[in-house]
């Protein structure tokens, strides 16, 4: 499996991993952001996602965000995840934490996540939505529920437009899910300086695993956003990547004898 990816810019790697309700057309903003300042910026389209078909068997996310790094050549990166991204952005810290230089989680799930009754719900709705063929009342749940009160018209059509095109490819003859990785998820391995950031709005699984993942990393801070529902990135772009830079700018400048190359 090839997974699609765009790369732009020049200078240390990050790699941004999309939503779960999203694929890396949701960084747009960031991507130009992080490329003036000075970044090579990495935008994966995960399997079953954006241009990215899903499997035909069992695969593992985080390898596959290894194997895109291995392609190109990095041996150190920072990550940048948001909620499924940001759970698969663990994995690859927890397993591989010599080539982390920062991660930055933006309202982020984890792979240990116990989902609470009400998020329960919501999964158990979609899957009715889906399982009936209404893909588009499906689509439209989740930018209910995971678009805050902050986005424009403009951010919530595009969270319909890469929801409805996730289904569309998950539900391809054949596609296969994700396989399940048992490994505990012990935060203490994560050596990386780590920005996790909890919104507001956001359903309380989300904003716990912010706070859990700032309280069990070593180098880990909280930010809380009042204003941010599940995708900040999109609900208040400016303000978002202005936070991100600010995280990997400060990692950058500590990092230049910690070999983050170019």
């Amino acid at each position: 499996m090839t997974i699609s990816t765009d790369v732009v810019g020049e200078g240390p790697a990050v790699l941004l991993l999309h939503a779960g309700v999203a694929d890396s057309r949701m960084w747009h903003h960031q991507r130009d952001v992080l490329v003036t300042a000075g970044y090579r910026v990495v935008l994966p389209d995960l399997r079953g996602f954006g241009r990215t078909p899903a499997g035909t068997r069992p695969w593992d996310a985080a390898d596959d965000v290894l194997e895109v790094a291995d392609t190109l050549a990095l041996d150190r990166f920072a990550l940048v995840g948001a909620s499924a991204g940001g759970s698969v952005a663990l994995r690859v810290a927890t397993r591989t934490p010599a080539r982390v230089a920062a991660l930055a989680l933006l309202c982020p799930a984890a792979p240990d996540l116990t989902p609470s009754e009400e998020l329960r719900r919501l999964w158990r709705e979609e899957v009715r939505l889906v399982d009936a063929g209404d893909l588009d009342g499906a689509s439209e749940l989740m930018v209910d529920h995971f678009v805050g009160p902050e986005a424009d018209d403009a951010a919530r059509e595009l969270v319909l437009t890469m929801q409805h095109r996730a289904y569309t490819l998950q539900l391809a003859a054949g596609a296969a899910e994700e396989s399940d990785d048992d490994t505990p998820l012990d935060l203490a391995d994560v050596t990386a300086p780590t920005l996790a950031v909890a919104g507001g709005h956001d359903l309380p699984d989300f904003s716990a695993t912010a706070r859990r993942v700032a309280g069990e990393v070593p180098h880990g801070k909280l930010v809380e956003l009042a204003w941010a529902g599940h995708l900040p990135s999109l609900e208040r772009p400016v303000e978002t990547s202005r936070l991100v830079l600010g995280h990997l700018d400060h990692v950058r400048g500590v990092e230049r004898l910690a070999h983050w190359p170019a």
